[in-house]
């Protein structure tokens, strides 16, 4: 390959000389602190504005006892090292979803509760006001923590859309119950203007709920398409991306029927693997965009980089 050199191209180079010289000490004091994290990635899918809000993350250890009950001490520590992460510490992640179908704004899930998904609206441009659609995948504290603020609704303006098994389900909890008490907080208050969605069932046009039941009684995911193209928020079906999809036998702890939750990650990622549809995790790395690949018996997460850019 002949590269030419003109002299347009040559005073165009030069003239740039001092700014990049300019940015030095920028780049280097950039270098130095701390820049700010990204919260917010949008995309397109179809007709619909994707964009995934990162609420919060944090580490916890022990993560063999959280995602691999029935492994060996010695498998789980292969799989971790085979995909270069440590046996001893887990970096948990927490990413609500806002759809923009067009028509209204959804946001699935509110995060913990501590300003976080506000700080992430506010990122993508987003009031909390102008969410027109709050979709509860299931009601732990992570996902209904944000729903309230000081005593009074985080989305004023929004209508509620729940599972009814799992909204029975906690709110018949008794006292004490850490997850009943706050549902009977965060949720309860705003009951009348809740409405209820069954498996199959649509929350909006082009979002149909999929039961996804084992992590809790009425665990859902949602599958979102738009101009025939389809993308699944699995919600908490898989809590880890390297050990819920190469073993999804582990146990997890926080799976309530962890046999149920087994069979809802195996028949769930295999559709993904096996129609190429991507999906969203709660609890995927930030932005928890990828896909399902089968691998032996079980799956391989693979994060996106550029297929959703358009």
């Amino acid at each position: 390959m002949t590269i030419k050199f003109t002299r347009r191209a040559a005073l165009a180079g030069a003239s740039a000389l001092p700014l990049a010289a300019a940015a030095r000490p920028a780049l280097a004091a950039a270098h130095g602190g701390k820049a700010a994290a990204p919260i917010a990635r949008s995309f397109k899918l179809g007709g619909f504005g994707i964009t995934t809000l990162l609420d919060g993350s944090l580490p916890r250890d022990n993560p063999k006892g959280i995602f691999g009950g029935g492994a060996s001490d010695e498998d789980f520590a292969q799989v971790s090292a085979e995909n270069f992460i440590p046996a001893d510490m887990a970096q948990f992640f927490f990413t609500p979803t806002l759809v923009d179908t067009g028509a209204e704004l959804v946001l699935f899930d509110t995060g913990l509760g501590q300003g976080g998904i506000v700080k992430a609206l506010d990122a993508a441009g987003v009031s909390p006001d102008a969410i027109d659609v709050v979709v509860i995948t299931h009601m732990h504290p992570d996902h209904i923590g944000g729903m309230m603020t000081d005593g009074a609704p985080t989305f004023a303006n929004a209508r509620y859309v729940t599972g009814t098994t799992e909204y029975d389900f906690w709110s018949k909890a008794e006292a004490g119950n850490r997850v009943g008490d706050l549902v009977k907080s965060n949720v309860t208050p705003l009951a009348e203007k809740m409405t209820f969605v069954e498996p199959g069932g649509s929350v909006v046009s082009g979002v149909t709920a999929v039961d996804a039941r084992g992590h809790t009684p009425g665990h859902m995911g949602y599958m979102l398409e738009s101009d025939g193209q389809r993308l699944m928020l699995t919600a908490d079906l898989a809590n880890h991306y390297v050990w819920s999809f190469a073993h999804p036998e582990w146990e997890v702890m926080f799976d309530m029927d962890k046999a149920q939750a087994t069979a809802s990650r195996r028949d769930i990622l295999g559709m993904l693997a096996a129609d190429r549809v991507p999906m969203i995790g709660y609890h995927m790395p930030f932005p928890a965009v990828g896909y399902v690949e089968t691998r032996g018996e079980g799956f391989r997460f693979v994060p996106v980089s550029y297929q959703l850019m358009g």
